[in-house]
Protein backbone atom coordinates (compact mmCIF):
# COMPACT_ATOMS: atom_id res chain seq x y z
CA UNK A 1 0.00 0.00 0.00
CA UNK A 2 1.07 3.64 -0.83
CA UNK A 3 1.98 6.41 1.98
CA UNK A 4 0.06 8.50 -0.31
CA UNK A 5 -2.76 11.16 1.64
CA UNK A 6 -5.33 11.63 -0.52
CA UNK A 7 -7.47 13.50 1.73
CA UNK A 8 -4.82 16.09 2.71
CA UNK A 9 -5.36 19.40 0.69
CA UNK A 10 -3.25 22.56 0.68
CA UNK A 11 -3.72 26.31 2.26
CA UNK A 12 -5.08 27.70 -1.17
CA UNK A 13 -7.00 24.46 -1.49
CA UNK A 14 -8.95 24.91 2.11
CA UNK A 15 -9.39 28.66 1.65
CA UNK A 16 -10.75 28.37 -1.81
CA UNK A 17 -13.18 25.57 -0.90
CA UNK A 18 -14.23 27.82 2.22
CA UNK A 19 -14.92 30.88 -0.03
CA UNK A 20 -16.72 28.98 -2.64
CA UNK A 21 -19.11 27.78 0.23
CA UNK A 22 -19.44 31.51 1.68
CA UNK A 23 -20.46 32.29 -1.73
CA UNK A 24 -23.19 30.02 -2.49
CA UNK A 25 -24.32 30.08 0.88
CA UNK A 26 -25.17 33.83 0.28
CA UNK A 27 -26.30 32.55 -3.15
CA UNK A 28 -29.16 30.40 -1.00
CA UNK A 29 -29.81 32.73 1.04
CA UNK A 30 -30.49 35.82 -1.60
CA UNK A 31 -32.42 33.13 -3.66
CA UNK A 32 -35.10 32.25 -0.38
CA UNK A 33 -35.54 36.09 -0.07
CA UNK A 34 -36.21 36.17 -3.75
CA UNK A 35 -38.35 33.08 -3.64
CA UNK A 36 -40.26 34.61 -0.09
CA UNK A 37 -40.92 37.79 -2.22
CA UNK A 38 -42.59 36.23 -5.15
CA UNK A 39 -44.61 34.09 -2.53
CA UNK A 40 -45.76 36.98 -0.66
CA UNK A 41 -46.97 38.97 -3.92
CA UNK A 42 -48.65 36.01 -5.08
CA UNK A 43 -50.56 35.42 -2.24
CA UNK A 44 -51.58 38.89 -1.53
CA UNK A 45 -52.42 38.70 -5.26
CA UNK A 46 -54.28 35.39 -5.04
CA UNK A 47 -56.46 36.78 -1.58
CA UNK A 48 -57.58 39.95 -4.22
CA UNK A 49 -59.11 37.70 -6.82
CA UNK A 50 -61.64 36.56 -3.97
CA UNK A 51 -62.99 40.21 -3.14
CA UNK A 52 -66.10 41.16 -4.62
CA UNK A 53 -66.20 42.69 -8.16
CA UNK A 54 -67.61 45.87 -6.37
CA UNK A 55 -64.20 46.37 -4.85
CA UNK A 56 -62.68 47.10 -8.14
CA UNK A 57 -65.34 49.45 -8.88
CA UNK A 58 -64.14 51.89 -6.50
CA UNK A 59 -62.01 54.87 -6.94
CA UNK A 60 -58.41 54.63 -6.50
CA UNK A 61 -57.52 55.96 -3.30
CA UNK A 62 -53.91 57.32 -3.84
CA UNK A 63 -53.52 60.64 -3.77
CA UNK A 64 -50.46 60.75 -6.07
CA UNK A 65 -52.63 63.07 -8.43
CA UNK A 66 -52.83 66.05 -5.77
CA UNK A 67 -48.98 66.15 -5.11
CA UNK A 68 -48.50 66.54 -8.91
CA UNK A 69 -47.50 70.33 -10.05
CA UNK A 70 -50.11 72.42 -11.72
CA UNK A 71 -49.40 72.05 -15.54
CA UNK A 72 -47.07 75.28 -16.64
CA UNK A 73 -47.86 77.62 -19.49
CA UNK A 74 -45.42 77.52 -22.55
CA UNK A 75 -43.71 80.02 -23.40
CA UNK A 76 -43.92 80.56 -27.14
Amino acid sequence: MSDDNYFSISRRAQLTSWITGQMLRGAGWAALVVVGFGLTLTVIWFIGTWLPPESRETPDPNTWSSLSLPPVAHLA
